[in-house]
């Protein structure tokens, strides 16, 4: 914590920014500095999030990264997830995000596909509230593994998280 605390403004909004994918929401949890303790920063993030427009929402989807799908993964299993990411961007207009922290990677993809064919059954106000709350998981854990890495934590219980993008 104290490292972020003592950061400069440049480099805490963009370290904050790489994990909320929203100007805005980099800059709410920016503004309520020193923080005591990660719990403190985390509530932070989360209320941050929560008061967040559509915009900003629309601004942190489309900045969700390609994921790390596994090296093994076979071709079906690709265009099985290709067709339900098309067919979910289709429905609501952007990228379809989950957060998979504690989601062993052999049941990754089980988990990716029975999320998304799912959630396509949602009407669209109803998935913007789920996208909203996978994308405030996902700037957690992104919180928490940069914290870790900046400190003498280590980031071995860390898993990747990510948008599901083709």
């Amino acid at each position: 914590m104290e490292h972020l605390n003592a950061a400069s403004e440049e480099d805490l909004e963009q370290v904050l920014l790489s994990c909320l994918r929203s100007l805005r929401w980099a800059r709410r949890v920016a503004e309520h500095r020193p923080y005591p303790d990660l719990d403190s920063l985390l509530a932070a993030a989360d209320e941050a999030a929560y008061d967040l427009g559509w915009p900003d929402l629309t601004e942190a989807l489309a900045a969700e990264p390609l994921p790390t799908l596994p090296p093994d993964m076979y071709s079906a299993a690709h265009t099985a997830l290709s067709a339900a990411h098309a067919a979910y961007e289709a429905r609501f207009g952007h990228v379809f995000v989950i957060c998979l922290d504690g989601v062993s990677p052999s049941e990754a993809l089980d988990r990716l596909l029975e999320a998304v064919r799912s959630r396509l059954t949602n009407d669209p106000e109803e998935e913007r509230v789920v996208a909203a709350d996978e994308l405030r998981r996902l700037a957690r854990e992104r919180l928490l593994h940069a914290l870790r890495g900046a400190g003498p934590q280590s980031t071995s219980g860390w898993r990747r998280a990510g948008a599901i993008n083709h």
